[in-house]
C-alpha cells in the first residue's frame, strides 16, 4: 500500500504525530528526564513505522514538505528577535566570558569531526552533521541544515544530523552531573564560594499575551522574513553559500535592537510562541520523512565520532570553562550547564545546574546568566559558523 499526501493532509498528519508524541512523552519518564522534544518522539515513532513498512514491503507514505522552508525561516527569524544587545550588556563580564566560550566550543566541534571523518571514509561535510549543528544546535538546527547539505549531494545528512542530536539530548544530561561532582570534590568547593549575585532583570516581555501581541509578532516575523531574503541575496555575493533562514535571523536581530534603542517593546513571548509552533511542525514533518533504513551503514563511524565529541565536551568543561569562569562554585555549576547545552539543549543545561544546586547549594548567577547567553549566542552565531564551515569544506 502506498499513499501520497498533499500539503494539507501532511500537516494534519503532523498534528496527529505531535499529539501522539506528547502522549507517549507524558507516559515515559526517560523521555521527560532527557528533554526529548515532542516532535522528535512522535516523528521517530512514525519513521519507525515507515521503516517496518519499507523492510516488509507492506506500506509507504509520501509527504508533502513544501512548507518546510517557510516554517524553518519563521523559527529562525523569531529566534533573531531574542538578540538584545541591551540585555546582554546587563550580564557583564560573566556574560561576555560565556559568550566567547560558546563561540569557541562551536568552532571546536565543527573542526574536530570533519578532520577525522576521511579516516573512516566519511565525507567531511557529513562529519559536520555530527558537530555543532546537531549537538549545540539540537534537533532544530540539525533538521535545518540537513537538507542544505543534501542539496549539495551529501546523502542522509538530515538522518545523521537528527540522530546525532537525539544522542546529544541524552548524553548532555548524563555527563553534566559527573563533571560538576568532579570539580566540586577535587577543588573542595561549596556554595559559599559562589560569586556575588548579579542584580539584573532580563525580562522584556509584555505581560499580557493576547490577539494584538500575537498579531504584531506575526507581522514583525513576516516582515523580517521578507527583508531577510534580500539580505541572503547580498550575502551570496560574497561567494559563500548562505541558507535562506540566516537572512531572517539577521534582519530580526537588527530590528530588535533598533526597537530597543527607540524604546519600542517587542513581545518576545508572542514571537517565541510563533517560532516554537513553526519549529514543532517543521521537526515533525522532517523527522516523519526520515529513511531510517539508510542509517545502518553509518552506525559505527557515527558512534565513534559522537563518543569523541562527548569526551571533548567533558574535557572542555573541566579544563577550559571552569578555569575561565573563575574556578569557583559558580564556575563548577556553569561547567555542568555548558556540558548539557554543548551536547543537548538549554533545558538540559538548566536541569544539570538545578541538580547540582539542589545537592550543593544556590548559584544564582549561573541560573540567571547562562540560559540567556546560551540561547541568544547559540541561536545567533551557530548558523553563521556552520555556514562558514560548510563553505570551508566545500572549497
Amino acid at each position: 500500500m502506498s499513499l501520497v499526501l498533499n500539503l494539507t493532509q501532511t500537516l494534519a498528519l503532523a498534528v496527529l504525530v505531535l499529539i501522539l508524541g506528547n502522549i507517549v512523552k507524558n507516559k515515559v519518564s526517560f523521555l521527560r528526564k532527557y528533554f526529548i522534544p515532542t516532535p522528535v518522539v512522535g516523528g521517530l515513532i512514525f519513521a519507525i513505522l515507515m521503516l517496518i513498512g519499507n523492510q516488509t514491503g507492506s506500506w509507504s507514505i509520501e509527504l508533502d514538505q513544501t512548507l518546510n522552508d517557510f516554517l524553518l525561516i519563521a523559527f529562525f527569524t523569531a529566534t533573531g528577535l531574542l538578540f538584545s544587545v541591551k540585555d546582554l550588556k546587563k550580564t557583564g563580564v560573566i556574560g561576555l566570558k560565556l559568550a566567547i566560550l560558546i563561540i569557541v566550543l562551536i568552532i571546536l566541534q565543527n573542526g574536530i569531526v570533519p578532520l577525522l571523518a576521511p579516516l573512516a571514509g566519511v565525507d567531511p561535510l557529513l562529519g559536520l552533521t555530527m558537530a555543532s549543528m546537531a549537538l549545540t544546535g539540537g534537533p532544530g538546527t540539525a533538521a535545518a541544515f540537513g537538507p542544505t547539505l543534501e542539496s549539495m549531494g551529501i546523502e542522509n545528512a538530515s538522518l545523521v544530523a537528527i540522530s546525532s542530536a537525539t544522542y546529544g539530548l541524552v548524553m548532555g544530561s548524563i555527563i553534566g552531573g559527573p563533571v560538576a561532582k568532579y570539580l566540586i570534590k577535587r577543588k573542595k568547593l561549596s556554595s559559599k564560594t559562589a560569586g556575588e549575585a548579579l542584580n539584573v532583570n532580563l525580562s522584556t516581555q509584555v505581560k499580557d499575551l493576547n490577539e494584538k501581541s500575537l498579531t504584531n509578532g506575526t507581522f514583525v516575523i513576516l516582515f523580517s522574513m521578507g527583508l531577510g531574503t534580500l539580505m541572503v541575496l547580498l550575502l551570496n555575493q560574497t561567494g559563500f553559500i548562505w541558507p535562506d533562514y540566516v537572512g531572517g535571523l539577521f534582519i530580526a536581530a537588527i530590528i530588535r535592537n533598533v526597537f530597543d534603542y527607540s524604546n519600542i517593546t517587542i513581545d518576545t513571548k508572542a514571537t517565541t510562541i510563533i517560532g516554537n509552533i513553526s519549529l514543532s511542525l517543521f521537526l515533525a514533518v522532517t523527522i516523519m520523512g526520515l529513511e531510517i533504513w539508510n542509517l545502518l551503514n553509518l552506525a559505527v563511524p557515527m558512534f565513534i565520532f559522537l563518543i569523541i565529541q562527548t569526551i571533548i565536551m567533558a574535557l572542555f568543561a573541566i579544563f577550559v570553562i571552569f578555569k575561565v569562569m573563575g574556578k569557583n562554585y559558580d564556575a563548577a555549576v556553569m561547567s555542568s550547564g555548558m556540558s548539557g547545552v554543548g551536547l543537548g539543549s538549554t533545558p538540559n543545561a538548566v536541569a544539570n545546574m538545578q541538580a547540582v544546586i539542589d545537592e550543593n547549594g544556590p548559584s544564582p548567577n549561573s541560573m540567571i546568566v547562562l540560559p540567556v547567553i546560551v540561547a541568544v549566542f547559540l541561536s545567533a552565531f551557530n548558523p553563521i559558523i556552520i555556514t562558514l564551515f560548510i563553505n570551508l569544506f566545500t572549497g
